[in-house]
């Protein structure tokens, strides 16, 4: 579901932009910048890095205008760095946490960063670095987003750099939020979407691999999401597979949605409720451990053949009816899921409970293949690692179903062996399950 800009190692912009100095007027911050050119070492790609000021809530700072030719590549409020040394931290105020987010120009990022930027995953005492990746053609709808950002006075976003380097962007990150990935277009076969998508997500490996934090939290939106976590967690052997997610969450929250609607509650009462295989229409909905107020969902809603056709398909083709309402993709609840997801990884799971995740499949206690990301039901003790649920309950109707995405998630792994180091890529993809959203 994730359409975005992409950027491309092919095209060279050895230019760096900055302004000549902070407006004492915000009104015409963009209207007086003025931007002037200095030459620096041969690169690919052009970059612009900014930083907010570090203005504490408790006590409102007054802004000192810098020199800016101490920090010639700011501009406008990023211009004053943040910068929390050990002896200024306080209890309610953190260590910077650095979010890359690629794919950063895209409608689903347009809802995200303003999230991430007032606290909405990490608490209201976390202080936060963006670092957003586009391409060449997006960097000025990116210095719009930064505009923007600026223009809504989060205290809790010290930082904003942006960049088309991969390298650059994941310098340091703590979380990758791996959006951007190009949409498939008319007469595009699925086989040259998974090549096109993943040599995207095995270049942007290789970089996290090399700068990226050795813990860092890495989800993959852009689709197919599976196989591309897959192949980025290949090209990145020095970050441990387990920190790599494929986002499922908004098939969860449309699970939820639908229970919560037959049974006549509100969604806060589904629980228990899990995605297992890939994020296509082969994706399994989990009505048999799912619960409804603390039931069993099949005490509550007593219509089996409902549950098996009408409540799986409308998941999994809930993308598509959207489209066709609104003439466009899910962007805002997907920016919802994301949140979603991160927070149930910095947040103890509640007790009994559990939540979806695309994850890779090694040591899993379900009897699922190993060395692909499937999701699956995970817990969290808020730490940012997960563990499997073990006390899942399976049927024929479930196997069958688990069988299905599991052998699809397999044929795409022979489709991309040229990106994961397996050798001669061979396509034998059984049907075409491309979401909509996808199209």
């Amino acid at each position: 579901m994730a359409v975005a800009e992409l950027s491309s190692p092919s095209h060279t912009n050895p230019r760096l932009l900055h302004s000549s100095q902070l407006s004492s007027l915000s009104t015409h911050l963009y209207k007086h910048r003025r931007c002037s050119f200095r030459s620096r070492p041969p690169t690919r790609y052009a970059r612009i890095s900014c930083s907010v000021a570090p203005n504490q809530v408790q006590a409102p700072l007054t802004v000192q205008v810098q020199n800016t030719t101490s920090k010639p590549e700011c501009y406008g409020v990023f211009c004053l760095t943040y910068d929390l040394k050990a002896e200024e931290e306080t209890k309610s105020w953190k260590k910077l946490i650095n979010i890359a987010v690629s794919g950063a120009a895209g409608m689903i990022s347009n809802h995200l960063l303003f999230k991430l930027a007032s606290g909405e995953v990490f608490g209201p005492n976390q202080p936060i670095a963006l670092k957003l990746l586009g391409s060449q053609r997006s960097l000025e709808a990116l210095e719009g987003v930064a505009m923007e950002l600026e223009d809504s006075l989060y205290p809790l976003l010290r930082e904003v750099s942006i960049s088309v380097d991969p390298y650059e962007v994941f310098q340091d990150a703590e979380w990758a939020l791996l959006i951007g990935a190009k949409p498939r277009g008319p007469g595009m076969e699925r086989a040259g979407l998974l090549d096109i998508n993943g040599q995207i997500f095995a270049e942007q490996g290789k970089a996290l691999n090399a700068v990226a934090s050795r813990n860092v939290k890495v989800l993959v939106v852009g689709n197919p999401c599976n196989t591309n976590a897959l192949i980025c967690l290949k090209n990145a052997p020095n970050i441990p597979a387990k920190n790599f997610h494929a986002l499922t969450r908004l098939d969860e929250n449309r699970a939820k949605c639908q229970l919560a609607l037959k049974a006549g509650v509100f969604y806060d009462k589904v629980s228990n409720v899990t995605i297992w295989g890939n994020h296509s229409t082969t994706q399994v909905p989990d009505f048999l451990n799912a619960r409804i107020n603390g039931l069993p969902v099949e005490e509550v809603i007593k219509d089996r053949k409902w549950l098996e056709e009408e409540f799986t398909e409308k998941v999994q083709k809930r993308g598509g009816v959207l489209i066709k309402k609104w003439g466009r993709s899910s962007a805002a609840s997907t920016a919802v899921s994301i949140v979603d997801a991160m927070k149930s990884l910095v947040t103890p799971t509640p007790e009994g409970d559990w939540f979806s995740s695309g994850v890779y499949t090694n040591g899993n206690p379900y009897g699922i293949v190993e060395d692909i990301v499937f999701s699956m039901p995970c817990r969290s003790k808020g730490d940012g690692d997960y563990e499997l649920v073990k006390d899942i309950k399976f049927d024929d109707y479930l196997r069958k179903r688990i069988a299905k995405t599991e052998a699809e998630l397999l044929a795409e792994k022979r489709c991309v062996a040229h990106l994961t180091g397996e050798g001669i890529a061979v396509c034998d993809l059984p049907e075409d399950t491309m979401l909509p959203g996808e199209m």
